[in-house]
């Protein structure tokens, strides 16, 4: 289920969160058949996971998203580097920049978004009706323009699920924030791969989960 703009982003951010592609330079074509509502993308990249036997998994949330069973091995041994620092204050700024930006979730309510910002300002804006949707589609907007994206925060008005945690970390975000809730299983990867994960942004109150190493109060 999604609002159906951007697939080509859509469906190579898929496969970069799954760890199915790695190198943007061996993409040969990305090619949307809307007669079958499918994107087809073509690498020369030899991939070492068959999909076919892969164990796939429901996730919670709007549009229910699939992940597969060895994603999850795989963000167990995934470490952030801690280097990255921001001010609270700066993380404040981004969540009121961000909330008065036109956007289908301010027209319906019934849509979530994902921004890519840097430590200024917001940078990238994807919505669909499924966070994980709307998290693919910067994915592979990054992943198609060799974004860096190291030096960056997430924001997302979803929940910070198992889901969302594991995309952030695949596409090496040190910073993920919501003005939404968070899941118990969430935290736990977050703690895991020194992901900072901040919950219930709203207005001058947060709730940091893990990596508060990384934030400067003053």
């Amino acid at each position: 289920m999604t609002v159906g703009d951007y697939p080509e982003y859509l469906a190579v951010g898929y496969l970069v969160n799954q760890n199915i592609i790695k190198d943007h330079k061996k993409i040969e074509k990305v090619e949307v058949v809307d007669d079958i509502n499918t994107v087809v993308v073509r690498s020369s990249e030899e991939t070492l996971i068959d999909i076919s036997n892969e164990r796939k998994i429901k996730t919670s949330g709007c549009a229910n998203g699939t992940i597969f069973d060895n994603i999850i091995d795989q963000i167990n041994e995934v470490k952030l580097d801690l280097k990255e620092k921001i001010k609270v204050d700066a993380i404040f700024a981004l969540y009121k920049s961000i909330n008065l930006t036109p956007s289908l979730y301010l027209k319906s309510g019934a849509i979530h978004g994902c921004v890519l910002c840097s430590k200024e300002k917001p940078l990238y804006f994807f919505e669909d009706v499924g966070r994980h949707n709307a998290i693919d589609k910067l994915a592979g907007y990054m992943f198609l323009n060799n974004i860096n994206s190291e030096d960056k925060i997430l924001y997302t008005t979803g929940r910070l699920t198992s889901e969302m945690v594991i995309k952030t970390v695949m596409m090496k975000i040190p910073i993920l924030a919501s003005r939404s809730g968070f899941t118990a299983w969430g935290v736990e990867l977050a703690q895991k791969s020194n992901l900072t994960m901040i919950g219930r942004l709203r207005g001058k109150k947060y709730t940091v989960l893990s990596g508060y190493e990384r934030l400067i109060d003053k």
